[in-house]
């Protein structure tokens, strides 16, 4: 699954936006998880969350550069947001190197298998979450 997570933070209705630049980081080119053999670990986090820099958000720093194309943070102005169509905010920049190497995709039987355990492993946490709300 691959997704963009925002963040906001709430502010009262004015005329001129509150939003400067929005700062994002892709984990989803080129990077695989699963539920079951590559979980999301809270390490994979780590380099985010430097990136973040919750205690100083206007020290920010991109990784990414037109020197530095393989940075995972970078920031797009509310003018350059406001371009895009219909404002759409399924930013990426990284190049998916998966998209290019179809070619080696694995074998239908193995992509198969993949999906089903994934969907067996999100059956167990749900059933587990259920469990849990009767309590």
């Amino acid at each position: 699954m691959k997704a963009n997570v925002l963040f906001f933070d709430r502010k009262p209705a004015q005329e001129k936006p509150w939003t400067e630049k929005l700062w994002i980081y892709d984990l989803r080119a080129n990077v695989h998880f699963t539920l079951k053999e590559n979980t999301l670990k809270r390490s994979d986090l780590d380099e985010f969350v430097k990136c973040y820099n919750p205690k100083n958000r206007h020290d920010r720093k991109p990784t990414w550069s037109e020197k530095k194309e393989k940075g995972r943070w970078r920031a797009y102005s509310y003018e350059d947001l406001l371009k895009r169509d219909k404002v759409n905010l399924d930013i990426f920049w990284l190049k998916d190197e998966s998209l290019e190497e179809s070619a080696n995709l694995p074998a239908p039987e193995v992509i198969a298998q993949e999906i089903t355990d994934d969907l067996e492993a999100a059956l167990e946490q749900f059933a587990t979450i259920s469990e849990d709300l009767k309590k």
